[in-house]
C-alpha cells in the first residue's frame, strides 16, 4: 500500500470499513451496532418512520465544490429533515456507499466524519449499510425516526383557516449553487456553505407536532412545488404572502449575490430547493413554535392551488424536479 494518499483500490473492503467506522456514532437507541448482518434499534413507540434519499456524484454534488465532509453532512441532513417533517425524532441512519476505486481514501473518511458530525449531536446512530465499487460515487441513506407516541403529521391535514408557517432558511442553497456554477467571487460565503451542507431546523419538526400542526413537509424542491404538494394532498388553496415580505431576512442575505449574478432573488425564495426548511400548517388559535414564522393562510376556495400575494405565481418553474416535468 502506498505510504501517502491511498485510494480506495489500495485497500480491501474490510480495511476501508475499518477507516470508516471510527467516525460514525452508534446512538443510545442502538442495541446491536454494526458488525453483524443487521443492526437492532429500539422502537419504543411501536412504530417507526422510515425514509430514503440518494446523492449521485455530478447530479447532486460535485467533488470540485464539495469535500467528503460536506457530502456526508448533506446526505444526513436531507434524510433527517424528512423524518422531522413527519413530526418524529431521528434515531438511526443506514448508509449505502458506491465508490470508484480511484477515490481517495481521505475523501471517504471525510464523508464518514461528515455523517458523524451531523448525527452525533442529535444522538442519531449510523448503524450499518453497504459498500460497493462502481463508476461514480453514490451515497444512499435510509433514516429511521421515533414518533414518541404522537400521530405522524401528514401532508393531507391542512384545513381552511389554518396558518401557513415556515421554519428554516429560504433561497440560500439556490443562491450558493448559482454562485458556484458561475465561478464568481462569493459576496457571502454562507450561501455556498448552505448549498454544500444544509442545516435544517430538525427540532422544529417534533415541536410542530407537539403544537398541533395539521400538515407538514420538508421543503427540499422549492417553496412553490412543495406547497403545491400540501395543497393537492389536502384539497385546499395555500395563499402565501409576498416572499420579499414573508422572508425579509433571507431576502436581505441574498441581495448581494443577486446583484453579482444579475439574478431575481424572488425566484430563489419561491423555487430554490435544498435548504430543507419545514413548511407546516397550524390551527389559527395555536401559538407557532420557534422558529416557525407565518407566511400565509389556507383557503378552501379553488382547491389544489398555491397563490402568492393573491395571484398565481409567475415562476419559470415551481422548483426542482429530477426528470424535468414541472408538473411532477
Amino acid at each position: 500500500m502506498p505510504a501517502e494518499s491511498p485510494v480506495v483500490a489500495d485497500l480491501s473492503e474490510q480495511d476501508l470499513l475499518d477507516r470508516i467506522f471510527p467516525h460514525l456514532p452508534v446512538g443510545s437507541r442502538t442495541l446491536v451496532p454494526p458488525g453483524d448482518d443487521a443492526a437492532v434499534v429500539v422502537a419504543p413507540d411501536g412504530r417507526y418512520v422510515v425514509t430514503c434519499d440518494v446523492l449521485v456524484e455530478d447530479v447532486h454534488f460535485r467533488r470540485r465544490w464539495s469535500s467528503g465532509e460536506d457530502v456526508g453532512r448533506r446526505a444526513a441532513a436531507q434524510n433527517l429533515a424528512d423524518v422531522a417533517a413527519m413530526g418524529a425524532r431521528p434515531v438511526a441512519l443506514v448508509v449505502g456507499l458506491v465508490v470508484p476505486g480511484g477515490t481517495p481514501v481521505a475523501w471517504v473518511e471525510g464523508l464518514a466524519r461528515g455523517l458523524g458530525d451531523a448525527c452525533r449531536p442529535l444522538d442519531v446512530g449510523v448503524v450499518g449499510g453497504d459498500l460497493s465499487a462502481g463508476p461514480a460515487i453514490v451515497v444512499s441513506v435510509t433514516a429511521h425516526g421515533d414518533l414518541e407516541g404522537r400521530p405522524p403529521v401528514l401532508r393531507s391535514g391542512a384545513r381552511a383557516g389554518d396558518v401557513v408557517a415556515h421554519a428554516g432558511r429560504r433561497g440560500w442553497s439556490a443562491a450558493g449553487l448559482a454562485l458556484l456554477s458561475a465561478g464568481l467571487p462569493e459576496p457571502d460565503a454562507g450561501l455556498t456553505a448552505a448549498y454544500r451542507a444544509p442545516a435544517p431546523p430538525l427540532d422544529a419538526g417534533p415541536a410542530a407536532a407537539r403544537a398541533g400542526a395539521t400538515a407538514m413537509l420538508d421543503v427540499s424542491d422549492g417553496l412553490l412545488r412543495d406547497a403545491s404538494r400540501i395543497a393537492r394532498a389536502s384539497g385546499v388553496t395555500l395563499r402565501l404572502e409576498d416572499p420579499l415580505s414573508a422572508f425579509a431576512e433571507d431576502a436581505a442575505r441574498l441581495a448581494a449575490a443577486a446583484d453579482v449574478l444579475g439574478a431575481d432573488l424572488t425566484q430563489w425564495l419561491l423555487t430554490g430547493g435544498e435548504d430543507h426548511g419545514l413548511l407546516a400548517t397550524f390551527p389559527p388559535d395555536v401559538p407557532l413554535p420557534e422558529p416557525f414564522r407565518a407566511i400565509g393562510v389556507v383557503s378552501s376556495r379553488g382547491a389544489d392551488v398555491v397563490l402568492v400575494g393573491g395571484e398565481p405565481p409567475r415562476a419559470v418553474t415551481p422548483g426542482w424536479d429530477h426528470f424535468g416535468d414541472p408538473g411532477a
